[in-house]
């Protein structure tokens, strides 16, 4: 039946804010989650909708900030009217509800699958075709596996990846303003891998719900979250931490990992890093804004390809107990990766040059990115696309390529 805390535990995943909720809408909200509750345990439908009712009227007036904060109620609330007319055998409400909760957001599809209060609509012609049209879009593991296929001979006249040196002047202040000498540690290369990450996640608050700064820098972003008492969003808190390592000598890039989202409306991505182990001779999957790296059965760190590759083979994967959302809320791996991370790994794509202040925009600057897409994707050209920005008068050039060597170059 309820849903409630796994979805949300996504939704905060992905949008936690230390803004000031709307704390009227709250309570009202915790109310008639109680009042449906309790009709769904009597079975009683009638009630329920009035309950229903009632939070949508309210929900409706809304701002759509508040709106998308308590999404995961109003979504809950649909799912849990289809379990109650589904126990009850009324198979048409039942498919009805669930449908509605689809088309509001709902994304479990695992949980549909498992469900025993579904059992009753499980054979319905209805219901079959709903779930496999739901499938395609939203069992996002499904999708990811048919996305396994690249293309290792293809070739295109694609710019090298670079990695500013640490002796550039502004890299250097980075350095010296926030001791990160003495932050990183003197172990391993790995250590101080890890050691920054902790630091930037511990330092920043992530924020989902607002625009980053203007000025996209370490230097100034982590000064103007000081003085307002603000949060970056995930590609934010990437951008901090890959300019603290590229200060350290660290060959690190900011990862983009966008869905496939063939209905055009999923503008949800996440954005973590990928730091240079020279220990190792690898990659590694470093993620700020959740303080989380991912391992094998072996205890071995992982790279973005290799926690990809074992999503789509069905094979172990260990994500650190530590993880967690502003160090008030724990991660959990089936949501953080068989869910979050398995839709937001179809694509992948990073800036070209990885650099100081490389996400500002300003006039007459182009920014390179290199997408890397499976060939399953339903848009097949490769051609390069150019994006220009009408306000801030910058560019933006994006290289698509099918062959992974080429996207996983090593410094």
């Amino acid at each position: 039946m309820n849903l409630k805390t796994t979805f949300i535990s996504i939704l905060i995943l992905c949008t936690f804010s230390t803004y000031a909720q709307n704390k009227a809408f709250e309570d009202f909200t915790n109310l008639h989650d109680s009042l449906m509750h309790k009709a769904y345990k009597e079975r009683n439908p009638k009630n329920y909708l009035l309950s229903l009712n009632k939070f949508n009227e309210e929900y409706n007036k809304l701002s759509d900030r508040d709106k998308d904060y308590f999404k995961g109620n109003r979504i809950t609330a649909f799912y849990n009217l289809s379990c109650t007319y589904s126990l009850l055998n009324d198979k048409k409400n039942a498919i009805i509800y669930l449908k509605k909760s689809i088309e509001v957001g709902y994304n479990d599809f695992d949980h549909i699958q498992q469900d025993t209060d579904l059992d009753n609509i499980r054979k319905e012609k209805d219901f079959l075709k709903l779930i496999q049209a739901y499938r395609e879009i939203n069992d996002y593991l499904y999708i990811l596996k048919k996305a396994g296929k690249y293309n290792l001979t293809e070739k295109q006249e694609i710019p090298l990846f670079t990695y500013q040196n640490a002796d550039n002047p502004n890299l250097i202040t980075l350095r010296k303003t926030f001791n990160l000498d003495s932050i990183a540690g003197s172990a391993s290369e790995v250590s101080k891998i890890l050691n920054l990450m902790h630091w930037v996640h511990n330092l920043i608050p992530h924020d989902g719900l607002n625009l980053n700064p203007v000025v996209k820098n370490a230097l100034s972003m982590i000064r103007e979250c000081r003085t307002d008492a603000r949060g970056l969003n995930c590609r934010g808190l990437a951008t901090v931490l890959n300019e603290c390592y590229l200060s350290m000598g660290i060959k690190s890039r900011i990862v983009t990992c966008l869905p496939k989202d063939s209905l055009g409306n999923d503008n949800d991505c996440h954005v973590i890093n990928m730091a240079y182990s020279t220990e190792f001779k690898k990659w590694l999957w470093i993620d700020p804004q959740n303080n989380a790296y991912v391992m094998n059965d072996q205890g071995e760190m992982l790279n973005i390809e290799e926690v990809r590759e074992r999503l789509i083979n069905d094979k172990p994967l260990i994500l650190i107990p530590e993880a967690n959302v502003n160090n008030k809320i724990p991660v959990v791996k089936s949501n953080y990766l068989y869910n979050y991370m398995a839709k937001n790994l179809y694509m992948l794509e990073c800036p070209i040059s990885s650099e100081f202040d490389s996400e500002t925009k300003e006039a007459g600057k182009t920014n390179r990115y290199l997408r890397l897409i499976p060939l399953e994707y339903f848009k097949k050209s490769l051609e390069k696309e150019v994006l220009e920005g009408n306000e801030t008068k910058n560019a933006r050039v994006f290289y698509l390529t099918n062959n992974p060597n080429t996207f996983w170059q090593t410094p």
